[in-house]
């Protein structure tokens, strides 16, 4: 069966305008996606692990190599792909419950009362009793909610998500990330997930790939032998340390060739 994602050769460079010549983000990555599954992507800072999910998204052009999705080659953002970041990147003049109804509205969507399906995912996602609250009156979390809602909510084949934790505490972002599992449980979206957090990437992924210092190449790929449904008690176990273990050495030795 054909990888839903295929990644082949991908170099991605950017120019330097100041200095002159152009920086190696990635550099010849292979890297096959099968349908429904999670993928998490860990590696140093700078490795690029985000350019590799502009790609996938259509929204940085591959200097070399390609991305293809369902053996078509990616050449721009598509319905078929939705993105979460960092920045929860919302409309702070903007409901919670509009919010999710501005990406159904930038697809144009079609068959379905936008306002009625931007509700049912805001509850998808545990925020009944807050669509019409705006941003400011809403927590870190909750506002990581909305942007995970409002990408589900065009029901995309592929989830991509650059980080979508990373600006929360460590207690929230534990509970956000079960909270995901939970969500991703009932569709199983194939999901690619950029993360710093070892133990995120294991608790979340079906593979882990881990990216080498930059020009980012992949220098380990670990498949996780942990049963689904996970629960955060799993961190414990023996299986879920060894895989720890393999990522941080793999890790160390990009620290100690750079």
């Amino acid at each position: 069966m054909t990888p839903h994602i295929q990644i082949q050769g991908l170099t991605i460079a950017y120019e330097k305008p100041r200095e002159g010549g152009t920086f190696v983000a990635v550099a010849d990555l292979e890297l096959d996606v099968p349908r429904g599954t999670f993928v998490t992507i860990v590696g140093p800072s700078g490795c690029g692990k985000s350019s590799v999910l502009l790609a996938v998204a259509g929204l940085t052009a591959p200097s070399a190599g390609r991305v293809l999705v369902d053996g078509r080659v990616v050449t721009g953002p598509g319905r078929d792909r939705a993105m979460v970041f960092q920045e929860f990147a919302l409309m702070p003049w903007r409901t919670v419950v509009e919010n999710v109804r501005f990406g159904l509205e930038l697809q144009r969507w079609r068959g379905e009362d936008l306002t009625s399906r931007a509700h049912r995912y805001v509850e998808l996602v545990g925020l009944h009793g807050f669509e019409h609250y705006r941003p400011h009156q809403l927590s870190g979390g909750m506002r990581q909610r909305v942007g995970i809602a409002r990408a589900l909510a065009v029901d995309p084949e592929i989830l991509l998500l650059d980080e979508p934790f990373g600006a929360l505490d460590a207690q929230t972002r534990e509970a956000m990330g079960d909270e995901l599992l939970r969500i991703w449980e009932r569709n199983r979206k194939t999901a690619l997930f950029v993360t710093h957090s070892i133990d995120e990437a294991i608790f979340l992924g079906d593979t882990v790939v881990v990216m080498s210092k930059g020009p980012g190449r992949i220098v380990d790929t670990i498949a996780v032998d942990l049963p689904r449904p996970r629960a955060i008690e799993v961190m414990d176990t023996e299986p879920f340390v060894e895989c720890r273990r393999r990522i941080r050495a793999g890790l160390a030795g990009e620290t100690s060739r750079a």
